[in-house]
């Protein structure tokens, strides 16, 4: 018999595989109509999560439970990580789907099949999966190794391939046995018809786990609010919510009465509601009781959702459930993009509570037991259940160990590189929409956005579209991953709760406070700034940031330009804006912003901007530089350099631009890494200054 540590290990390492795929494929699909903010029909490769809809048809049930053609399918689910390394997206996305349908079926068989220890350690391998997935993405700061780097997927894939080639050994001499007894495998448990509502509530589960605990950053996303009252940082703070998890895990070995349940599932519902609706610390210590209930119900409800009779019906149930919330959740925030988007816009909180109702449903009717109990366990197989349970728990507790480990190191790192700022009253400030990390290929490139942004040298950055906290962007935390990468103070902007497509600023110097604003947006998407003031070693300068609504939105347009400019108005005599705005120099938005808010333009000779615009008041211009994307995004970088005067009441402003950067001094220069001034639209793929950039100001004679 194979040592069950070894089974416990592989199956928790396949678990890890197939979060990853599912995980992986929603963003996949979103990439395309990021293209094009519409509907492309790719979204039809959704449908790759609806694989175990074949297992209701007999035939197809018994060839599935054939040991070659399981073997096959273990292998081409694990050999899809190789997905990563396609040469296109189009490629990628069919080889994740093709990965998602394989571990699908592979999980619906295993899962109905055999004897009752195998099954208890292939789902609780699942349930270890998600907390090693969470692990590995502290130690590679919210991001999936498997996908992010090309070394890192490879060496999943080879340790994949074995941990799949073990189970394949390990149940090749009990296939034959198995192969038609399915009957008898759910027999063993305490078998229940009610495959419709044990599906919806296992799909609602799986949802809940990858929507609001993806990654152990998401919590205080949820809760984020300005400086200095930011609430908890996701790092060191993210090491509660992996205990939360744990220990939630830990909970559902015990048994509970009716009464205990249904006060849990009460608790449970209401640090649901704390999370969307209370702010800071509160939102987060119910985000944190919320991961708790979550894993407790992981073992009971997963226990029950694998005693239904019919488990092509009830996997199918459940991925019908987790595909639908999915789409939801999209809609929630893309509703101006997708028809019927106006009736889910902004409505996370129906979703929510939708998800607690089908949860909570299932838990309180369904046997109050923990997973084993729920098998009916032979005598001669008691000792083995312990054994395996030992193992479990060690191998939990293992994994919280080694993530605390790595929250604990990066947060020792990160603190050691900030506030390395050396005083100067020269500074440069920069904005980016730079699509949630995505380069043109299709593929998440923080490395690359890094290298660009540090090459800039720029002293405070704002990155438009920045939230790819969201299930369908990719889970991840862009503004921690450059923050600790970059040395920089970071502000997350507007909660991911306020379903906008985010914000967020970078500065080398302390930012001494902020504020978060949601823009009018009576009929577009969610607008959203930020109001910060930051320390440049004892003068302090406003910023205000913005992303404005599409161009086809003129009211949203009219409000959000009265709005910010009413934010320059109340900044300080020293102020910087950097926004997203949608409309063409001298425009009415542009001029709202220019008069009212009484700023002046970066470089108003400029004609042939669109969106992207930098304003002042209160500081002296030095430079303007315009660096094309390289495919790295879909948009340029627009920067400028400044000086904070000495006497704020007696002080002039450049007003003669220059072409020929020898004519100031060279330690105002650009980087000359972008090469030197050019006409035009750069369109080579590299990064270079462009667009008659780069500019210097100086005074007249």
């Amino acid at each position: 018999m194979v040592p069950l540590w070894k089974a416990v290990l592989s199956e928790s390492l396949l678990g890890y595989i197939s979060w990853s795929l599912y995980h992986a494929l929603p963003p996949m699909i979103y990439y395309f109509p990021l293209q094009t903010l519409a509907l492309t029909g790719l979204e039809v490769f959704a449908v790759a999560f609806f694989s175990p809809i074949f297992l209701i048809i007999g035939p197809f049930w018994r060839l599935a439970n054939n040991k070659y053609i399981l073997a096959l399918l273990r292998l081409t689910m694990v050999g899809s990580l190789a997905s990563y390394q396609a040469p296109n997206a189009s490629i990628r996305l069919f080889i994740l789907a093709a990965g998602v349908s394989s571990s699908l079926l592979v999980q619906t068989v295993t899962w109905w099949s055999g004897n009752s220890l195998q099954r208890f350690i292939r789902i609780w391998g699942f349930m270890l999966g998600k907390i090693m997935l969470l692990v590995l993405r502290i130690w590679y700061t919210s991001l999936n190794p498997v996908w992010s780097s090309q070394a890192a997927n490879t060496v999943i894939l080879i340790i994949g391939f074995i941990a799949a080639a073990e189970r394949i050994y390990a149940g090749g001499d009990k296939r034959k046995q198995e192969a038609n007894k399915t009957g008898n495998a759910i027999r063993e448990t305490v078998s229940h018809p009610h495959w419709l509502l044990s599906g919806i509530a296992f799909g609602s589960l799986m949802f809940l786990t990858l929507w609001i605990f993806g990654e152990v950053s998401l919590i205080s996303r949820w809760a984020v609010s300005g400086h200095p009252h930011t609430g908890p940082d996701p790092n060191p703070y993210g090491g509660t919510v992996l205990l939360g998890l744990a220990h939630g895990l830990m909970l559902s070995f015990w048994s509970w009465s009716s009464v205990i349940s249904f006060a849990w599932f009460l608790v449970g519902l209401a640090s649901s509601t704390g999370l969307l609706y209370l702010h800071t610390w509160s939102a987060a210590v119910a985000g944190n009781i919320l991961a708790v209930f979550t894993m407790c119900v992981w073992p009971q409800l997963a226990g029950r959702f694998v005693s239904c009779l019919h488990p092509g019906k009830a996997m199918s149930t459940a991925m019908f459930a987790y595909v639908l919330e999915l789409f939801f959740c999209v809609w929630c925030t893309a509703y101006k993009f997708v028809p019927g988007g106006v009736y889910t816009r902004e409505s996370s909180h129906l979703l929510l509570g939708f998800i607690m109702l089908c949860i909570g449903v299932d838990f309180l009717t369904g046997p109050k037991k923990d997973l084993s109990s729920i098998f009916e366990v032979k005598s001669n197989q008691k000792p083995l259940f312990k054994r395996s349970k030992n193992y479990i728990k060690l191998l939990l507790w293992l994994f919280v160990g080694v993530g605390l480990l790595g929250l604990g190191l990066r947060y020792k790192t990160y603190q050691k590189k900030l506030g390395q700022g050396v005083p100067k009253r020269d500074f440069s400030a920069m904005i980016w929409p730079f699509r949630f990390a995505y380069d043109n290929e299709g593929w998440s490139n923080l490395e690359g956005s890094a290298n660009l942004l540090d090459q800039t040298d720029a002293d405070f950055i704002t990155v438009i579209e920045s939230d790819a906290s969201k299930p369908f962007i990719g889970n991840n935390d862009p503004t921690m991953w450059l923050g600790e990468r970059l040395g920089f103070y970071t502000d997350f902007g507007p909660s991911t709760r306020d379903h906008t497509w985010g914000i967020m600023a970078l500065s080398r110097y302390p930012i001494v406070k902020s504020t978060h604003h949601l823009l009018p947006s009576p009929e577009g998407e969610i607008a959203p700034a930020i109001s910060m003031t930051v320390n440049f070693t004892g003068k302090l300068v406003d910023f205000v940031v913005a992303h404005f609504g599409n161009e086809e939105e003129d009211l949203d347009r009219k409000l959000q330009a009265i709005a910010v400019s009413n934010l320059l108005k109340t900044s300080s005599k020293q102020v910087v804006f950097l926004g997203y705005i949608t409309s063409a120099p001298g425009s009415r938005d542009y001029t709202e912003l220019i008069e009212n808010g009484n700023v002046k333009d970066i470089d108003s000779t400029d004609h042939d901007r669109w969106c992207s615009y930098i304003m002042y008041r209160g500081v002296i211009r030095l430079g303007y530089a315009r660096i094309s994307h390289a495919g790295l995004s879909d948009s340029e970088v627009q920067m400028a350099k400044f000086r904070i005067p000495d006497h704020l009441d007696s002080y002039a402003d450049n007003d003669r631009i220059v072409t020929d950067p020898s004519q100031v001094p060279e330690d105002i220069h650009f980087n000359p890494r972008f090469g030197s001034y050019k006409d035009g639209h750069n369109y080579e793929q590299i990064h270079h200054f462009h667009m008659s950039t780069p500019k210097y100001f100086k005074q007249k004679n």
